[in-house]
């Protein structure tokens, strides 16, 4: 991920989340070094990875792919890229968080070996189309371990 992919980053986050990622969080995430990749179709970025390795531990800050490419195994392919990156620079266990009403990431973490180890109350905040209001949701801590790889 460079400075200049960061418009498109930025359209992916806003098109796949209620409340996206803003141009200075993602600019932080390359400035202090973590690792920072997209994804591309051609000369079109698709989808995006972001995350932090420190010490033996790695957190998946942020996967994202464009809601018109979904369900293609994009997904998939971001994240077991992270993982051979996290685990080959030493981590020893990689965490995310998830909303918990996210059954189709919950899933492909599942495929992946992460299990649920927490929970945080309230932790991200979504606008319900059924009762157009901004609502809270619990996000599930998921964690695996590089054994597994």
């Amino acid at each position: 991920m460079h400075h200049l992919d960061l418009d498109e980053v930025l359209d992916n986050d806003i098109a796949a989340y209620d409340y996206p990622w803003t141009r200075g969080i993602f600019s932080d995430c390359m400035q202090v070094g973590y690792y920072c990749r997209v994804l591309e179709l051609g000369d079109t970025v698709i989808g995006h990875l972001i995350i932090s390795v420190q010490a033996d531990e790695a957190h998946l800050l942020n996967v994202c792919v464009h809601p018109d490419w979904q369900g293609r195994g994009y997904g998939l392919s971001l994240l077991l890229h992270g993982m051979r990156a996290a685990f080959g620079a030493g981590a020893q266990r990689m965490y995310l968080e998830v909303r918990a009403g996210n059954l189709a990431a919950i899933r492909l973490y599942q495929s992946q070996g992460f299990s649920v180890v927490g929970r945080r109350s309230n932790y991200y905040q979504w606008f319900n189309p059924v009762t157009a209001e901004e609502q809270r949701e619990d996000a599930l801590v998921m964690a695996r371990s590089a054994l597994l790889a």
